[in-house]
């Protein structure tokens, strides 16, 4: 994708007084197309992500810590080991949809539609995304909180229907816990405030 054909993008730094506005303002298009060779990275990614999970729960893996001896990357192509890394990418996969859920639906709530999602979910059709998350784009205000993970964290933003306003509770990765006041005018105000919530208590990289 030529960026040079793309409208300007602000870039505000978190010190400036518009950075949040600018930053739950939506930018089109929200991404740029992936190669083949992004995929396989993803492949890449992935595998390395899930083979330490893996490892500890491969029985054979575990019989070899037993015995006090390190797994050699030679017994990978064993057919347990390779049911229980199965079952780790399984595992991945629970993650990856909670993890979908949560941006669908913060993204939905901020304004995106669904056709939007379903873009961003390998192109499947507005009706598809709908099913998918039904939850995640509505007209009105809805009862229950909107989830949010971020930076370790993890938060949900809640409508005071008497006030008609919007608050949050989150847990940061820290375990530091907030709950602001019902003050925000809308759930996109809420959602980055509970945003830098969880980012100022990110846990330090190792």
């Amino acid at each position: 994708m030529d960026l040079r054909a793309i409208p300007a993008i602000p870039t505000p730094d978190r010190t400036d007084g518009d950075f949040w506005t600018s930053v739950m303002t939506m930018v089109e298009p929200a991404w740029s197309e992936l190669d083949e060779r992004d995929s396989f990275a993803m492949d890449d990614d992935v595998l390395d992500a899930v083979r330490p999970l893996a490892e500890r729960i491969s029985t054979r893996a575990q019989a070899y810590r037993a015995a006090g001896k390190p797994f050699d990357p030679a017994l990978t192509p064993a057919p347990d080991v390779q049911l229980a890394l199965l079952r780790a990418l399984y595992e991945a996969k629970c993650a990856v949809d909670r993890l979908a859920e949560s941006a669908a639906t913060v993204a939905g709530r901020s304004g995106a539609s669904y056709t939007q999602l379903g873009a961003a979910w390998g192109g499947i059709k507005r009706q598809s995304a709908r099913l998918k998350w039904p939850h995640a784009v509505t007209k009105k205000p809805a009862g229950e909180p909107i989830p949010l993970t971020y930076a370790g964290g993890t938060a949900a933003i809640h409508h005071d229907i008497d006030a008609d306003a919007w608050w949050y509770t989150a847990t940061a990765a820290d375990l530091q816990y907030a709950e602001s006041e019902a003050v925000h005018g809308t759930s996109a105000e809420a959602i980055a405030t509970a945003t830098e919530f969880l980012l100022s208590h990110a846990q330090p990289a190792d």
